[in-house]
């Protein structure tokens, strides 16, 4: 059985606040403002990170932004290998995606085949004027010619390496740090 075991904390919960706040400002000035910008959380923690992220646009352009949850397990492609019984926690986008601008967000940015899931997802739902991706880390390794329009930070990793993102929403703290599997 592997085990990760907590090598350094590459993030405290300071650097995440800051991140956050560069990538809200981002994505204002990419979309000249935020009109016809909803932000797309994927599930688990895209979606506090979306909440923050929309909350500090929302201070930002004094207004209040649209958030929607994206729950991707029946668009994976291991979905096969994941069992019989995967566990939907449910996609709670209540508003029209057609000829907006979504924000996907999500955690780390890895291979590049949860965001693939997330795309197939959200056409879906809708025809959207464009799709971005932000996301709190990347750490290189892609499988598929994804890549985020807004980083909080670049972390170039080995494949034993895995990032961990905790946040205070689900865990209790916020940090992010880089673990090595183990056997």
């Amino acid at each position: 059985m592997s085990n990760i075991v907590k090598k350094n904390v590459i993030m405290d919960s300071d650097a995440i606040r800051r991140a956050l706040v560069r990538i809200a400002h981002e994505i204002i000035e990419k979309n000249k403002g935020v009109e016809d910008v909803v932000i797309v959380g994927i599930r688990t923690r895209g979606v506090p990170l979306a909440q923050r992220i929309a909350a500090e646009v929302g201070s930002i352009e004094n207004c209040e932004m649209t958030v929607g949850m994206l729950d991707i397990t029946l668009y994976r492609d291991d979905l096969s290998t994941l069992g019989y019984n995967p566990v939907v926690h449910g996609t709670d986008i209540n508003f029209d995606l057609s000829g907006k601008h979504v924000i996907l967000v999500d955690d780390v940015l890895y291979t590049g085949r949860t965001i693939r899931a997330a795309l197939d997802a959200v056409i879906d739902m809708g025809r959207p004027k464009t799709i971005q991706l932000a996301v709190l880390v990347d750490r290189g390794h892609k499988e598929l010619p994804i890549r985020a329009d807004y980083v909080g930070k670049n972390v170039p990793t080995s494949q034993k390496e895995t990032i961990e993102v905790v946040l205070n929403e689900i865990d209790g703290e916020d940090e992010v740090y880089i673990g090595e599997v183990v056997d």
